[in-house]
């Protein structure tokens, strides 16, 4: 969608090199390999190398849909922050609690009304959004699930990751927005392929 070169800052040129000098990604499929720097550059945490869990086939699709203008949802404003090349959609603020439905679960039933199936969905707060977007048809190009917390963070990536659905997600109870948005961002500033374009 946004055409303009993105231009990196000397620091965040360092920051990628020092990394590759403490981790070796060349292994990594293209997309894959982008992902797993990203998220670790925005968290300084090289344990995201084996905790990370995708197919290199979801994220060209993903890639394909985002750059094509598929919508991006996201659970909280914290992700939304994180995310600056592309507009997001938000709908926590619009959300209420009930009996059973927590405010961030809402939020993606608002959400979805919204957006319909082939959204990219970027999940990096609450555990609740994730195990919602799963009871829903919502047919996604993606879901980023990275919730972080000690209560259902780690058993809501699990389930994402049975439920079959495109997804990157992590193993342990880590995560949170900066890595969420990190990881969307990694498909925004790949380039898009001359065989997506044709």
């Amino acid at each position: 969608m946004n055409s303009e070169t993105r231009v990196v800052h000397p620091i965040e040129q360092e920051s990628f090199r020092r990394l590759r000098a403490r981790l070796d990604t060349s292994h990594l499929p293209p997309l894959t390999r982008a992902v797993v720097e990203r998220v670790i550059h925005s968290s300084a945490d090289l344990e995201y190398a084996d905790d990370l869990v995708m197919q290199e086939r979801d994220l060209v699709a993903a890639h394909a849909a985002l750059h094509a203008g598929a919508p991006v949802v996201v659970d909280v404003e914290m992700v939304a922050a994180g995310i600056t090349r592309r507009e997001t959609v938000c709908r926590l603020r619009d959300a209420r609690s009930g009996p059973g439905l927590t405010r961030s679960a809402h939020a993606v039933r608002l959400a979805y009304e919204e957006v319909g199936p082939g959204a990219l969905w970027v999940i990096g707060c609450a555990p609740t959004a994730l195990e919602e977007l799963l009871t829903l048809d919502a047919s996604p190009a993606l879901v980023i699930g990275l919730p972080v917390g000690f209560v259902g963070a780690a058993e809501s990536k699990a389930a994402l990751r049975a439920s079959g659905l495109p997804a990157v997600s992590n193993v342990s109870e880590k995560g949170g927005s900066a890595v969420a948005a990190a990881a969307l961002n990694a498909l925004l500033y790949h380039p898009v392929t001359s065989e997506e374009t044709s």
